[in-house]
């Protein structure tokens, strides 16, 4: 028998089809870590790619996701079409995005988000935005601050719709 034929005689067992099940499905969505936290955002100022200054103090009233990513990064642009998608469903009802990519050249990414069709606001990494947000040793990280200015949850991990949902509505209802 060649490989063709048993390739294609091939029946897996249930139990393998699940463990293949499972591991394609945490390969796509892995569980994101989600810690609660209560701390006032300091004030800071951050350059976008558009050359636009903004003061995050300056979003208050308004629920702001700061997403900490790279273009080389897989499950970064896995989650990014998921933003893209709840920004322009809430960004009406106070919410806000500001994507921090760690990659060292602006122009790349620039030309990630264009391509792309991303439109959310996005900024380079700089150490007086790190030393505010808080720590990040992983991407994609996220932090999740309330219209009062508070930093509220740090996401480790991966964000998709329904988990943006769950975390961003009770916020947009204080």
């Amino acid at each position: 028998m060649n490989l063709f034929d048993r390739i294609k005689n091939f029946r897996p067992s249930p139990i393998t089809l699940i463990l293949l099940g499972a591991i394609a499905y945490v390969w796509f969505r892995p569980p994101a870590q989600v810690t609660d936290d209560n701390r006032p955002l300091s004030q800071v100022t951050v350059n976008q790619l558009d050359g636009q200054s903004i003061d995050l103090q300056s979003l208050r009233g308004k629920v702001l996701l700061v997403n900490y990513w790279a273009t080389w990064c897989p499950y970064c642009r896995h989650e990014m079409p998921a933003m893209e998608k709840f920004y322009q469903d809430y960004k009406a009802r106070g919410f806000e995005i500001l994507a921090v990519s760690i990659d060292d050249d602006p122009a790349k990414v620039a030309v990630f988000m264009r391509k792309e069709g991303y439109h959310f606001p996005v900024a380079m990494s700089a150490p007086a935005l790190n030393s505010v947000i808080g720590k990040v040793s992983t991407v994609p990280t996220s932090f999740l601050i309330d219209k009062q200015g508070r930093v509220r949850k740090k996401i480790s991990g991966q964000v998709h719709y329904a988990r943006l949902e769950e975390l961003v509505e009770p916020l947009l209802k204080e």
